[in-house]
């Protein structure tokens, strides 16, 4: 069975700012999280019109639970 790597963006605090981390790479700086979530949900969508996986995360939100 293979496994398969995806790629994992990572919406992080970074140098006083949310950034986008990848691989040891941050982009897509800015002061508003939300900003810096679109850029990891765009490069997210690129990567995988080029038929890898992928997946966004944003670091220190740990999901919505209804109840």
């Amino acid at each position: 069975m293979a496994v398969v790597e995806r790629c994992v963006f990572t919406v992080i605090r970074h140098e006083g700012q949310w950034a986008v981390e990848y691989a040891g790479d941050y982009f897509g700086h800015s002061v508003d999280k939300e900003i810096a979530k679109a850029f990891a949900n765009k490069r997210a969508r690129q990567v995988q019109e080029e038929g890898r996986p992928c997946q966004v995360r944003v670091s220190g939100e740990t999901g919505f639970y209804a109840v």
